[in-house]
């Protein structure tokens, strides 16, 4: 399919925080998208899907995650590891997420946007191959 294609030279590396110049979508996502795609997904059925963030402290964990719910994700703060107590991750999810290019900006968009504003990382989603 040629939605997932990206025309380089072979020696050109790929940037993948970079969007894709015809959809707008990171290309990370499109490669996660082709990944689905290989696996029979259908995109635009509904399915569950996470997105994973991670922030120094409680409180802007907390923060970010009223901001997931208040967009209609599930949000869940979850401690820091013995390895990483500087790092508190929130996981949203959606059990009805559609991977079109327009959603998958948009959430990209927020999670990002969060991230950036509140100090912490954005570190990208999964979601299901079948809804």
């Amino acid at each position: 399919m040629f939605l997932f294609k990206r025309k380089k030279k072979d020696d050109e590396p790929v940037d993948l925080e970079a969007r894709s110049p015809q959809l707008g979508i990171k290309n990370k996502d499109l490669q996660l998208l082709g990944q689905l795609m290989a696996q029979g997904a259908d995109l635009t059925k509904p399915r569950h899907a996470l997105y994973y963030l991670y922030f120094a402290t409680r409180d802007a964990a907390d923060t970010a995650a009223v901001e997931g719910r208040a967009a209609g994700y599930a949000c869940n703060v979850r401690e820091p590891v013995a390895e990483r107590p500087d790092r508190w991750s929130l996981v949203c999810e959606r059990p009805d997420a559609v991977l079109d290019p327009a959603s998958v900006i948009a959430a990209d968009n927020l999670f990002q946007g969060v991230a950036d504003r509140l100090g912490g990382e954005f570190d990208g989603w999964e979601a299901a191959a079948t809804p």
